[in-house]
């Protein structure tokens, strides 16, 4: 599913039937036809073709937002958990003031400060996920730091950096990417929402989010407009959280022998 989701992203100019903006005020919310396989809205644009298109917004978004938390949120992980003490205290302080407010609300507050459009957002839904991976990563270096090859490291005068990058840092590669496949279904969904809500990425560009709130004004008259993004983000989100849990199954040898076993 997810294959098939980054291929309609790739390949967009190529798959989509028509342009995603085309409009045509002749042909306005007309029904699924060979013509147009998942109709038109009320502008006659193509269905199919923004929802096409929609899948380069939303993937682009859930890379750059991730890889926006795994530069900020890992580096401040490593830190707090091998210096410890005080600067381990003002770190973790510091997430719990972003946890302590809902994801959405703190992504649309920092996208009314920022101003709205694609890079605003990919920022603000990133600093929403940057506890995540900061605390994640701070448990692992906790408990790397006491390990035998950490503690001899450091007893022959190897520097923190080196101890971090090249001992600590390498054994926390397989939770990251777990999270970083679940992370990127968080912040497609933090798109729609901020899209649906009129402050995500500005129209006429093709979004999953942004369909669904145009598809709110006539949803009386053509109800299956909100259907096709919603099945979208709906499959999306879904395939990324079945990667996120078979990568845990096989990057976690406990897990993994387990499913060896039989057990």
């Amino acid at each position: 599913m997810l294959s098939l989701v980054v291929l309609c992203a790739v390949f967009a100019p190529l798959i989509a039937p028509y342009k995603p903006n085309a409009i045509n005020p002749f042909n306005t919310l007309r029904a699924p036809s060979s013509a147009h396989l998942l109709g038109t809205d009320q502008n006659g644009r193509d269905v199919l073709s923004r929802v096409i298109y929609g899948s380069r917004v939303s993937l682009t978004v859930g890379f750059i937002s991730v890889g926006i938390a795994v530069m900020v949120g890992v580096p401040l992980g490593l830190i707090s958990g091998y210096a410890g003490r005080l600067t381990d205290a003002l770190i973790m302080r510091l997430m719990d003031a972003i946890l302590a407010f809902p994801a959405l609300i703190l992504a649309l507050a920092i996208v009314a400060m920022l101003g709205q459009g694609l890079n605003q957002l990919m920022i603000a839904i990133g600093v929403t996920s940057v506890p995540v991976f900061a605390r994640l990563v701070r448990a692992q270096t906790l408990s790397l730091k006491e390990l035998d090859y950490a503690l001899a490291a450091r007893a022959m005068g190897a520097p923190a950096h080196r101890i971090l990058s090249r001992h600590i840092l390498p054994n926390t590669l397989a939770p990251i990417i777990v999270q970083a496949s679940l992370g990127m279904a968080f912040a497609i969904l933090a798109e729609a929402g901020l899209s649906y809500l009129g402050v995500g990425v500005k129209p006429p560009t093709a979004t999953w989010g942004g369909m669904l709130q145009t598809a709110l004004q006539v949803i009386t008259k053509a109800p299956a407009l909100s259907i096709f993004p919603g099945v979208a983000i709906f499959v999306t989100v879904l395939a990324l959280n079945l990667v996120g849990d078979a990568l845990r199954d096989i990057l976690d040898p406990r897990l993994r022998g387990r499913l060896q076993s039989g057990r």
